[in-house]
């Protein structure tokens, strides 16, 4: 755990720094708070703040209400440390934010005993940060492949293409579908099929720039996105994205599994107000053309 002592008195930046060294803590000092709020806008700021009350530059509750206006960074846990011991500044450093007050002069067993407080509340937050990192993966992506969900691609689909119009810029997408698909699942089984949707996930995600976007459309049908891309080049990146796919087998539950795509597609074009639906449909049509000419090929809806 990482520290900020804000503490202009060195007596008492000497009796905090002496304890919090011999416990194990890392800490960097500031002795004002201009300082200490420029050491809290760095990357990877402490998330434990023990700040005095009083302040060259500003009182330690203006301070707290200043770092509480802080958004979007992990929370702050501020232990203020004053020689103030009346019931109201109590409680108003706790409106201004703080989370502990310590009365000076303090014990050592007494600080530790806050400060083993502030690490409980921190690690709970941390892990609750996790929780929530993971339930948003879990919301917007697909469990086995690691790609976006369908409900995540489409939105993704549908925001581009509001800015596609917008910026009067064309949207190329591909639908792809994995051939015979069934026989792999009838002749390996489902888990070496599972593993095969897993690798030819990582070779679609390996193949699109950090802008485009790709997804489990379906079973074994994937949705992709090419912001910006005219009809010419989403073609070559399809049959790029065919050739991943199939130039090397895939190894399953140790067998070797040839797999090929067909691929459709549609393109919407600098103001042509194309709509989500009506350029699935023809990604899809063009997809359903290459499965009808033999399967392992790219088609083309053609400009609209």
């Amino acid at each position: 755990m990482r520290a900020l002592i804000i503490e202009d008195s060195a007596v008492d930046r000497r009796i905090v720094t002496k304890n919090l060294k011999e416990w194990g803590y890392k800490f960097s000092v500031t002795t004002n708070g201009k300082d200490g709020w420029e050491a809290l806008q760095a990357e990877n700021a402490p998330k434990l703040v023990i700040m005095d009350w009083m302040l060259p530059d500003t009182e330690g509750v203006e301070l707290c209400r200043k770092i509480r206006k802080i958004q979007g960074k992990p929370y702050t846990y501020i232990m203020l440390v004053t020689a103030r011991n009346q019931k109201r500044d109590m409680l108003r450093a706790m409106e201004a934010g703080a989370d502990d007050y310590l009365v000076k002069p303090f014990n050592k067993l007494e600080l530790k005993a806050r400060l083993i407080a502030a690490n409980r509340i921190l690690d709970l937050q941390e892990k609750l940060i996790e929780l929530g990192e993971s339930l948003r993966f879990a919301a917007t992506h697909d469990n086995l492949s690691g790609l976006w969900n369908r409900g995540q691609i489409l939105d993704f689909l549908a925001r581009e293409l509001v800015r596609a119009n917008r910026d009067d810029k064309p949207l190329g997408i591909v639908l792809a579908d994995l051939d015979h698909f069934k026989k792999v699942n009838d002749t390996f089984g489902h888990l070496a099929g599972d593993a095969v949707l897993q690798e030819v996930s990582k070779r679609m995600q390996g193949n699109i720039r950090a802008y485009d976007g790709v997804g489990r459309y379906g079973g074994e049908e994937f949705l992709v996105v090419f912001p910006g891309c005219e009809y010419k080049i989403a073609m070559r990146r399809a049959e790029d994205l065919k050739r991943l796919v199939g130039e090397k087998p895939i190894m399953a539950l140790g067998e070797k599994v040839n797999v090929t795509a067909s691929l459709g597609v549609a393109i919407a074009e600098p103001g042509s107000d194309t709509s989500v639906e009506s350029l699935l449909q023809k990604a899809d049509q063009a997809m359903y053309a290459a499965k009808r000419k033999g399967r392992n090929r790219v088609e083309g809806s053609g400009k609209p």
